[in-house]
């Protein structure tokens, strides 16, 4: 359900005015595409869950600076929890902050095939699987569309390790794809 623009007026307004009321109602018309934002970026459901309800804080306290003119509530709200999942990750990881050739980025192609007996939950657990910074330099650009100029700014990396970030993370993804992981079933080492 998408709001009116008469909504997010009067939301945004009610925000401002900390009534508790528009607040609860922001935080529940944005709440689950928020958390699974946020479960993209992070390897647990306690913190994709902690790091919504700190970016919910974060959107009731800048609130203000909200301009409609500039672009979609929706996408406003969506900037700031990325960037507190973000956060998020820095305090459990650090990037590699060496600089990359172009060489080293080659695209990596999937099979259409083999996308296409994916559904979109199961491709999401794969993209868990892959390391912690690469994962998120490969949501930030696949998934959400950054550019590795954006991503390098933010991430505070060169635009070089965000290009071999992706091209690792493809090729990771590629890998598992194509030859899942035989090692969650149970071996029998009971030979007789």
């Amino acid at each position: 359900m998408d709001l009116s623009k008469k909504q997010v007026t009067q939301l945004v307004n009610g925000c401002i005015g900390n009534e508790r009321s528009a607040q609860e109602s922001l935080y529940r018309h944005f709440y689950a595409q928020m958390l699974r934002i946020c479960y993209r970026y992070l390897k647990t459901n306690d913190l994709a869950q902690e790091a919504v309800n700190e970016g919910f804080l974060k959107i009731f306290q800048n609130i203000k600076t909200y301009d409609a003119h500039k672009g979609d509530l929706g996408a406003w709200i969506c900037t700031i929890i990325i960037r507190t999942a973000i956060d998020y990750n820095r305090k459990e990881f650090k990037f590699f902050t060496e600089d990359f050739d172009d060489q080293d980025t080659d695209d990596f192609f999937l099979e259409p095939s083999v996308l296409s007996k994916l559904y979109a939950e199961d491709l999401l657990k794969t993209i868990q699987q892959l390391p912690d910074a690469t994962r998120v330099i490969f949501n930030l650009s696949v998934i959400d569309g950054y550019s590795h100029k954006e991503i390098s700014t933010q991430l505070n990396i060169t635009e070089g390790t965000s290009r071999w970030h992706l091209a690792e993370g493809k090729k990771k993804l590629r890998a598992l794809l194509v030859s899942p992981d035989n090692s969650s079933q149970p071996t029998d080492n009971t030979a007789k």
